[in-house]
């Protein structure tokens, strides 16, 4: 009886798979934290006072903050 291939039948078989399944998962890792252009980089193609909206209408900031920013971009 041989003991490899995780009893796929085949033996490395059963390794290849669980190394495809580890670079999968590694390479959806990278894309989760890293972004792939979709997602993670909603702010390309906006403006400095377009993504400094968006933070105040999501009450990431406050008006006082939002003003000075306001200014400071419009400078």
């Amino acid at each position: 009886m041989m003991g490899n291939g995780f009893g796929l039948g085949f033996p490395g078989l059963g390794m290849i798979l669980v190394w495809v399944v580890v670079i999968a998962l590694a390479v959806w890792l990278v894309r989760a934290f890293v972004g792939n252009g979709h997602g993670a980089g909603q702010s390309q193609g906006k403006s400095a006072l377009q993504i400094l909206d968006d933070r105040y209408a999501r009450g990431e900031i406050d008006r006082d903050e939002f003003e000075q920013k306001r200014g400071d971009l419009s400078d």
